[in-house]
């Protein structure tokens, strides 16, 4: 007996819908009592003369063997028998047969006829196939067997006619009072084991159940006597066997059992065959033989004996008497047997291994050769290929069959076959008819066979049940339970609930109030709606007409609805007098659409949105920018918006120059800001040279960098060369002194510029006169030359480009060497491709080789596992 799988059980609970009145209405009606009531009498009346002879109504043997029978009577009432072929319901008119086997599966007669034939038409066709036998003899000795225990009957035992159960009556009537498809009668079989008996039970499927009659048997090891039911008179005493062992020394220290005693394993010293060597072994391996040769001298004082370890005598020398040569072609008599026996010349011909040829070597000692090396034509197996090959090699083509197999869907595909080609390893993978399941047998001509999965359908407290096919049992009603239903209510009420019968889907809906209190202390005063049990998902019954569904204060199972009592609540701000009457459930909260007026928390303004919750992230920002004076006040305004607490430190950069100028200072506005004005000034310094030009001469201010004017710029000391009108004298003179001179010439040294400042301060002489020639005469000589210098007009003409055209071609020009070694290279080119596109066609040939060697190496690795598929 099996289930369903999961999946088909989470269908279930998908189709499963049944309502409250429903399931009043199902156990209420006189239809359910009557049918219970008829259920009970059959019972009754099949079981009554088994239980009257044998009187052990609770005996688990009892049960155990008339479970099945139980089972069918209660699924052919409550009309749940299907046919595990075609997976229709067998009504109680309809033709059947039963297996008398091992199942109590019934079938309908035209499906079961259907089946048989079909098999034993398929086992004929596989026999003539394989076997040198004609077809009619193949159909004689075909089968069938069963659909579901797979028994083999057969094929003169396919019915023919529709009879009852027992097979006493033939089209048995239908009568609603007793057993359907039987003839309510006595059964009479005889019973298993041939014990004599038969069976007491009305006509029923299936095989029959235990002998039941008492009968005085012994136990197993025969020291007890008891009264035991006829078909369990084989049993146990439970004490010792004592039974002598096959050594004959020890005997049995087991329980008393069935069957014969074990090997005695009683440990001891025992010698081996020859005497030599003593081990401890076992009783029932006392008897046993050492690896070493016997070697005794044997009768003819001349030989030993070459056998191994044995018992009793060695025997006489085997080379007394008359001796052969070794090819057995001469006889020799009379020679002692230490005289080797001479080689007689003829050929040896005795036949080889092969069991064709002779050996054709002269008589020699010891074993022919091994192989048959004489070169012979042989054919493969499967006669496509001759050829020459030694006698003792095997012939095989590597052409592949194309025969269909047995199951006539996939090609033999093994080499060389010889016709017989090996059965369809293939899985047959077909969707069986209860499309739940894949056939799992191998690949095969013909239907399927049915699912041999059944479905067991129960009440919720498993009081009742039956089993139907697979595939059938969302066409099943679940049986009828007369008991109270044992689930306990999930709900607060569930001492106080009113108890009801066993049932199908959840548990019917609480009657009392709910009084369940709320956070807010209220009370519920709906009806009770706590959880109910979960519908019981092994079954499916078929919805019944929809009546108006009404729907209810509240769905059962759910929580308790919001709470519907009417209180004051305040607006978001807390605003006095805004107070609004709401429902206690309802916890919205409303705007009373007042300005807020809480202070932001810059704590300088005030908020200006309508009501809101009293919270400081839900008021607005103040966005307004810093107002306040900035200490110590400055003309920078605080860069942040408006704020709580005083402004941060300003630290804006302020540049500031040095008094001469040459840098700048970059000072914070708060630490500048903070020195005083004496503090400024030496900051503002740079500690260097004064960079400022003095008003009268090109020279700088020689003090160190100060505010205000340069002190004394009219007596500048620094020294000025003074030089004359040609340059030629030159003299240095203190700056004031210079400052001087152009004073007294009447001009203001301002207005001289740096490279002319101290120029024709001092009078020339006779001097620089004479010098003046001199350079004058050497600059007439570098002209002259450099006019001898230039080149000829003919060449000035000419253009750049062609210039520089007739340069390239003369480097153009080269020499036979560079045409030679240019030719090289173009050799070397030409070569080196010539090479590639070889080397690329042969490694090219050399992977399609190797792809299709690959290739098929993946093909036989398919083959086999086709052939050898995981357990």
């Amino acid at each position: 007996m099996s289930t369903a799988p999961s999946f088909h059980l989470q269908q279930l609970q998908r189709k499963k819908s049944i309502s409250d009145s429903d399931y009043d209405s199902d156990y209420d009606s006189d239809t359910t009592n009557s049918q219970n009531h008829h259920s009970a009498d059959l019972t009754n009346s099949i079981f009554k003369s088994y239980f009257e002879h044998t009187n052990l109504h609770s005996s688990q043997p009892t049960q155990h063997d008339l479970t099945k029978i139980k089972s069918f009577l209660t699924s052919s009432s409550s009309g749940a028998l299907s046919c595990l072929i075609c997976l229709e319901r067998i009504k109680t008119s309809d033709p059947t047969w039963s297996c008398t086997s091992l199942c109590y599966a019934v079938f309908h007669l035209i499906c079961i006829q259907s089946w048989g034939r079909q098999a034993s038409d398929l086992s004929a066709l596989r026999a003539s196939t394989r076997l040198p036998i004609s077809s009619d003899k193949a159909a004689e000795s075909s089968t069938w067997n069963c659909p579901k225990c797979r028994s083999d009957y057969s094929r003169s035992e396919i019915p023919r006619n529709y009879l009852c159960f027992c097979g006493k009556v033939e089209n048995p009537p239908s009568d609603p009072w007793i057993l359907p498809h039987s003839c309510g009668e006595v059964c009479d079989r005889q019973l298993k084991n041939n014990c004599g008996h038969f069976c007491l039970l009305l006509c029923h499927p299936g095989p029959c159940p235990s002998c039941p009659k008492l009968v005085k048997t012994t136990c197993f090891c025969g020291k007890t006597t008891d009264v035991k039911r006829c078909g369990y008179k084989l049993f146990s005493c439970n004490n010792i066997c004592n039974k002598s062992l096959d050594c004959g020394t020890h005997s049995c220290k087991q329980i008393c059992h069935d069957g014969p005693c074990p090997p005695c394993n009683a440990r001891g010293v025992y010698k081996c065959s020859c005497g030599r060597k003593v081990e401890e072994r076992e009783c029932c391996k006392r008897e046993f033989r050492c690896e070493n040769p016997c070697e005794k001298l044997l009768a003819c004082g001349k030989h030993v004996c070459e056998r191994g370890c044995h018992f009793g005598e060695c025997g006489d020398c085997p080379l007394q008497g008359k001796r052969a040569c070794p090819c057995g072609k001469r006889l020799y008599e009379g020679m002692a047997c230490d005289i080797a026996v001479p080689l007689c010349g003829g050929t040896c011909d005795k036949m080889l291994s092969c069991g064709f040829h002779r050996c054709h070597e002269r008589c020699h000692r010891g074993p022919c050769m091994e192989t048959c090396r004489i070169v012979v034509t042989k054919l493969c197996r499967c006669g496509g290929m001759k050829k020459e090959v030694p006698c003792y090699q095997d012939l095989a083509c590597e052409r592949k069959c194309q025969r269909m197999r047995d199951c006539g869907r996939h090609a033999c595909k093994r080499r060389c076959c010889d016709g017989d080609c090996p059965p369809c390893g293939e899985i047959c993978g077909k969707r069986l008819r209860c499309n739940n399941h894949k056939c799992p047998a191998p690949c095969h001509r013909g239907a399927c066979s049915p699912c041999p999965v059944m479905f067991t359908i129960s009440c919720a407290c498993g009081g009742a049940h039956f089993e139907v096919p697979c595939g059938t049992e969302m066409d099943q009603k679940p049986p009828k339970c007369r008991k109270s239903c044992g689930i306990s209510p999930l709900c607060r009420h569930g001492s106080d609930s009113k108890p009801h019968k066993c049932h199908y889907g959840a548990c019917p809906p609480c009657r009392l109030l709910c009084d369940e209190e709320y956070p807010c202390s209220h009370k519920c005063k709906l009806r009770c709606h706590g959880p109910r049990p979960p519908p019981n998902p092994d079954f499916i019954l078929k919805p019944k007409k929809k009546k108006p569904n009404h729907p209810s204060e509240s769905t059962p199972g759910s929580p308790c609805p919001p709470c519907p009592e009417l209180v004051w609540r305040p607006c978001l701000g807390q605003h006095i007098g805004a107070e609004r009457m709401m429902v206690c459930s309802n916890r919205t909260q409303f705007s009373c659409e007042n300005l807020c007026g809480s202070p932001l928390s810059c704590g300088n303004h005030y908020c200006t949105k309508t009501c809101h919750a009293l919270k400081s992230q839900s008021c607005e920002e103040c966005h307004l920018p810093c107002e306040k004076e900035r200490k110590p006040s400055c003309r920078h305004s605080c860069p942040l918006p408006c704020h709580p607490g005083d402004c941060p430190p300003c630290k804006v950069l302020v540049k500031r120059s040095c008094h001469c100028g040459s840098m700048v200072h970059v000072f914070e506005c708060i630490y500048y800001n903070n020195l005083s004005e004496k503090e400024q000034t030496a900051a503002r310094s740079c500690g260097g040279s004064c960079h400022r030009k003095l008003p009268n001469c090109t020279h700088l201010c020689p003090k160190i960098c100060h505010p205000g004017q340069c002190p004394s710029p009219d007596k500048c000391t620094k020294k000025v060369t003074v030089r004359c009108q040609c340059q030629t004298l030159k003299k240095e003179m203190p700056c004031q002194e210079v400052q001087a001179a152009y004073h007294k010439a009447g001009s203001n040294p301002k207005d001289v510029s740096k490279s002319h400042f101290g120029l024709g301060l001092l009078p020339c002489n006779s001097g620089c006169k004479s010098k003046a020639q001199v350079v004058d005469q050497e600059l007439h000589l570098r002209k002259s030359k450099d006019l001898e210098e230039k080149v000829p007009a003919t060449e000035i003409h000419i253009p750049k480009r062609r210039k520089r055209r007739e340069r390239l071609q003369e480097t153009k020009k080269s020499s036979p060497l560079q045409k030679i070694a240019a030719t090289m290279k173009w050799l070397l080119v030409i070569v080196t491709l010539v090479v590639t596109l070889m080397a690329a066609a042969y490694f090219g040939y050399k992977g399609l080789m190797w792809l299709s060697d690959w290739m098929n190496e993946v093909e036989e690795q398919q083959r086999h596992r086709r052939r050898h598929p995981r357990i």
